[in-house]
């Protein structure tokens, strides 16, 4: 399984908040008040906590299958709202999730691409929602970019039992809007990519750290020195692949989003 680290993925934590936010945005409200919210894949609670400021009477729980995020979560944003709903966290796998009740909204945030198959779950969550609820998600459509291509290629090389992500973990934009209108729902579906300019010494690294890299530095774990040399040969690869200009480093990142209304 693989270990991740709270402060490493918030090192980013504005650049990475953003397309959720861009997300949120295009999210009607509940049908319901108060309403009754699921965040799958809450990683450290920041990003739940937005919801909370959107819908202060909801009652929302954020799901996640990392103890560390969880605990995270738990310290810096668990408890009563002002506005009298309740911000919770709980242990849950994405992969095996399943609603318990009705809800009147199912969001998911940079989570379902570690999912394999995860299509074939939306029709559960879908059925789960209160007539006029809504699914709605965010993915990252970028594992074509050098940051994961060369990632999955060091990785196949040093011989890493990991299984890195490839261009199938996610659908495209128009296959998720076949899925989603097949359930009954009135969907929106579009991609964004952002160009983050990212400082400080080997940027696009230290980002890859909080999120994709994850599962080689969990699998190098108890081997340091062998952990450096991917990392040296990796480092080597970014810097050549994304070159520092003036003011930062440019850092192109894709994004799929999907906000799926149930027909009321």
């Amino acid at each position: 399984m693989t270990t991740w680290d709270p402060a490493q993925y918030l090192r980013h934590a504005d650049h990475r908040a953003r397309p959720f936010a861009d997300l949120l945005a295009r999210v009607p409200d509940p049908p319901s008040a108060p309403a009754r919210v699921a965040d799958l894949g809450c990683g450290p609670g920041n990003v739940t906590a937005l919801l909370a400021d959107r819908w202060p009477t909801a009652r929302i729980t954020g799901y996640d299958n990392s103890p560390e995020m969880l605990d995270k979560a738990h310290t810096e944003h668990a408890g009563p709202t002002p506005g009298g709903g309740r911000l919770d966290f709980a242990h849950a796998d994405v992969r095996t999730w399943a609603p318990t009740g009705t809800y009147d909204l199912i969001i998911s945030n940079a989570t379902l691409q570690w999912v394999p198959g995860h299509v074939e779950r939306f029709a559960e969550w879908i059925g789960a929602l209160a007539p006029g609820g809504t699914f709605a998600f965010q993915v990252p459509g970028n594992f074509d970019a050098p940051s994961h291509r060369l990632m999955r290629e060091l990785a196949e090389a040093a011989g890493l039992p990991v299984a890195l992500r490839h261009d199938d973990a996610v659908l495209t934009p128009e296959a998720y809007l076949v899925h989603l209108t097949a359930l009954g729902c009135t969907a929106d579906v579009w991609e964004t990519t952002y160009i983050h300019l990212l400082t400080g010494e080997d940027p696009v690294l230290d980002w890859v750290k909080g999120t994709g890299l994850r599962p080689v530095l969990t699998a190098l774990a108890d081997d340091p020195a062998a952990r450096e040399t991917f990392l040296s040969a990796y480092r080597a690869a970014l810097r050549d692949a994304y070159p520092a200009g003036p003011h930062g480093t440019p850092f192109p990142f894709r994004r799929i989003f999907a906000v799926a209304r149930k027909e009321g």
